[in-house]
């Protein structure tokens, strides 16, 4: 999908709006089916996917290490085929440089599904990502018998990798700055000899991606016990199965739309196939809004937000350690709240695609809000008498574009710089935002 985008893109005022949406897939999901499908035993067909620069990232990945994808445009969305290895991929004696960009699930997956693959690997990608530490997945890899060195810094990528077959066994994993490496050693774990037991630290970063990654495996045949607060998991042995799925919406995407319903007085959006069976643990966010004042009325396939009944919005005190997708969102509706916010446990927003934590506080600021870092928590105080008008900083992130022009709904003189790189997670979101100035609320 080719898309032009402005270099700099003012956000108009809208009126209040009554839309019902159907989103693209979600990323999290795509990437984590697509991996699944190409380490299986078969073909899968996977619906509802993706297509975004993230999923493409990924999707070129496995293609480049043979593994045969066939996608499909049809009237229902975005479709792939996936012919699985069963188990290990790439070639014995062969090389491959695989460019990850800035996609983190892609290298954090990829590292550990290589690691035990056939041939040498050499994983790199932008400056930021030779940034993002990746050492909490290396070690235990290591431990498991994996062949990884870095090339650069200490930690963090690139990466030259052996592929060699691992053992199973039993990982104690403290706690993580992210999930992902958790989800990394998850996904692998069928493939070892005897399968793979985690024993994992308290508190557990980002626990719902967890869930998430344990309850899509199991759809793909994976048998995995674990405790009831998921601090100890057994992945069983025995490889992944073909599977027929259709990718829920995107949750994280569905949040805006949520939260622009929530700050526009006299507004209502509706989220369809999406309820409370997601396998997103960020449809959570729809109870924080809830309790900042609007109204959720829950469906059998959609979620409806409605903004507060008197149109004010209230602070609140929140942790958000399972959601830190969702804090970009949250941090601009706190802009329009009566009081202050505080978010909590998102420290490891600081190894995002940018340091999000100092964008917030940057972006925030530039609106009018007196914000507050105090270690892995947020505090956001809205300005009094509205938001000054700003040029919002993006930072390359995806998320920092999408959640501030949500402030430019509301208050005039908001301009999103650099608004392209919507493309790593929601080409269309502009066209998106655009459907709801189409939808105006009935008087």
């Amino acid at each position: 999908m080719n898309q032009s985008f402005p270099k700099a893109m003012a956000i108009e005022p809208i009126e209040p709006f009554c839309a019902t949406l159907l989103l693209p897939g979600s990323k999290s999901l795509t990437n984590r089916a697509m991996l699944l499908a190409a380490l299986a035993e078969g073909e899968s067909l996977l619906e509802h996917v993706l297509v975004a620069d993230d999923a493409r990232v990924m999707h070129q990945a496995l293609e480049s290490l043979g593994v045969s994808i066939s996608v499909q445009d049809v009237e229902s969305g975005p479709s792939v085929r996936i012919t699985g290895t069963g188990g290990r991929l790439g070639r014995p004696d062969a090389s491959f440089s695989i460019f990850l960009g800035n996609a983190g699930t892609a290298t954090r997956f990829l590292t550990a599904a290589l690691a035990m693959g056939h041939g040498r690997f050499h994983l790199h990608g932008v400056a930021r990502m030779h940034q993002r530490p990746i050492g909490e997945l290396v070690n235990p890899l290591r431990e498991l018998g994996a062949s990884i060195e870095y090339l650069e810094a200490e930690g963090c990528p690139p990466l030259e990798m052996v592929g060699r077959p691992l053992r199973g066994g039993t990982l104690a994993i403290g706690s993580t700055l992210s999930s992902q490496y958790i989800s990394a050693l998850m996904q692998i774990g069928p493939l070892l000899d005897g399968g793979l037991t985690l024993e994992l630290q308290k508190p557990i970063t980002s626990l719902p991606y967890i869930q998430m990654t344990a309850r899509l495996m199991e759809r793909f045949g994976v048998t995995i016990d674990h405790s009831e607060d998921f601090a100890r998991l057994r992945i069983n042995p025995g490889g992944y199965h073909p599977v027929r799925l259709r990718i829920e919406p995107d949750a994280s995407a569905a949040s805006y739309f949520w939260a622009a319903a929530a700050l526009l007085p006299g507004s209502r959006c509706r989220i369809e196939a999406l309820d409370s069976s997601s396998l997103q643990g960020d449809v959570g966010v729809v109870g924080v809004l809830e309790r900042m004042g609007a109204k959720v009325h829950w469906e059998a396939q959609a979620v409806e937000v409605t903004s507060p009944d008197d149109g004010r919005l209230r602070g609140v005190d929140v942790d958000l350690s399972g959601m830190p997708d969702v804090a970009q969102t949250l941090a601009v509706v706190a802009l329009f709240a009566d009081g202050p916010s505080r978010f909590r446990g998102i420290g490891n927003l600081r190894v995002k695609e940018t340091d999000r934590l100092a964008a917030l506080e940057n972006e925030l600021s530039k609106l009018g809000a007196r914000v507050i870092i105090d270690g892995d928590d947020l505090e956001i105080h809205p300005p009094g008498g509205g938001l000054q008008p700003a040029r919002i900083a993006t930072y390359d992130d995806h998320r920092m574009a999408m959640s501030f022009a949500l402030a430019g709904l509301r208050s005039p003189g908001v301009v999103i710089e650099d608004p392209g790189c919507v493309s790593k997670s929601f080409p269309e979101y502009f066209e998106y935002l655009q459907r709801l100035a189409a939808s105006p609320a009935r008087r």
